[in-house]
């Protein structure tokens, strides 16, 4: 297992699909259901001992939360603001366009 390549606040896009979004959570490794792993088409299932990353996606369509192996995310270096309607509860957006986490109240 290595270090997680991409930082929460990042903005990535999928390597295969048309989705892009904010990186607001990283797994060291796999760590969803079992029955989501095996719902990717076997040619496509990534390794789990990778990083995840949960993301505050996007695509032309809808706003989502995806789940995506390191293998898959590029960093996305489109300049164009993300839209997601959750981000303002997780980041403050900075003057050059980059995503700083919040300070999280935890229990």
């Amino acid at each position: 297992m290595g270090t997680a390549k991409f930082s929460i606040g990042q903005v990535v896009r999928h390597r295969l699909f048309d989705f892009r979004g904010v990186i607001f959570d990283v797994d060291p490794e796999f760590n969803n259901t079992e029955a989501w792993y095996q719902a990717i088409p076997e040619e496509m299932r990534p390794r789990k001992d990778q990083p995840f990353y949960h993301l505050l996606a996007e695509n032309e369509e809808t706003e989502y939360v995806a789940y995506v192996s390191e293998q898959n995310l590029l960093v996305d270096e489109s300049g164009l603001p993300v839209r997601h309607p959750q981000l303002a509860e997780f980041f403050i957006e900075t003057a050059d366009g980059h995503y700083t986490p919040r300070e999280r109240l935890h229990h």
